[in-house]
């Protein structure tokens, strides 16, 4: 980014975020959920459910919560893109000398300060619940970095979203999937205890690599291939989601 872009991104995002500041309700509505999910899974179900592991449920299970919170706040990027699409914000700004692909940039950081938020109140819950972890600073950068680099990914596919929907239902309901993703996954039970079709699946798909990842880094243990297949799926989406939104919002503007 140029400086131009830097400074105008800047004043965008200010924008964006008072907003979010205003309307507190966007960051609890998206913990509620997976919250939820989680008193629900670990002093409900949890008693039934067979890890394998002798971590308790919630450190076992806070992974997977960790995307479903992040999932669902970027349901909320979609959502503010497509009302300032509606709302003519980008004809304005379009008629300003500001750089172009600032706008977009601003509803992206916007995201990941939000979901950063979110994510945090989450594993404050999760401490309150039990969640222990004697991971060292180093493997808590790298769950962050991890959980940045699933933020930004579904971000731009939220992009994506808020600028190809025709209604403002149509932009939030991308992320319907993105949540009941991790049901299929390693995220709640191992993938061994799934039908075999239903295991390859689980096995193959991105949330399992990441929430495997995480759960190893909480608890000191060996990553192994898991992560290099969970960073292989962060850039193949990446590169993916933002040569599409690059593309529709170029579209949008012309």
């Amino acid at each position: 980014m140029s400086a131009h872009v830097i400074a105008d991104t800047s004043v965008l995002t200010g924008r964006s975020l008072r907003h979010i500041l205003r309307s507190p309700d966007t960051i609890i509505t998206t913990v509620v959920t997976p919250i939820a999910l989680m008193l629900l899974f670990v002093y409900v179900l949890g008693g039934a459910i067979h890890t394998g592991s002798s971590q308790s449920y919630v450190n076992y299970l806070l992974p997977g919560i960790l995307l479903i919170t992040i999932a669902s706040g970027v349901a909320y990027t979609a959502y503010r893109l497509f009302l300032d699409l509606q709302g003519g914000i980008f004809e304005r700004f379009a008629s300003m000398p500001i750089a172009r692909s600032s706008v977009l940039w601003a509803h992206v950081f916007t995201s990941l300060a939000a979901n950063v938020v979110s994510v945090t109140v989450v594993i404050g819950v999760a401490l309150i619940m039990g969640f222990r972890t004697g991971a060292s600073f180093s493997a808590w950068l790298a769950v962050a970095g991890m959980l940045i680099l699933f933020i930004l990914a579904l971000t731009w596919l939220a992009v994506i979203a808020g600028l190809s929907a025709k209604t403002v239902d149509g932009a939030s309901a991308f992320s319907y999937p993105l949540i009941f993703l991790p049901f299929i996954s390693s995220a709640f039970v191992p993938t061994s205890s799934m039908p075999g079709p239903v295991a390859w699946f689980a096995e193959n798909q991105p949330v399992t690599s990441i929430v495997n990842t995480i759960r190893a880094l909480f608890a000191q243990q060996p990553i192994g291939s898991d992560i290099w297949v969970a960073l292989g799926w962060f850039l193949g989406i990446l590169v993916v989601a933002y040569t599409f939104a690059i593309a529709s919002y170029r579209h949008k503007i012309s």
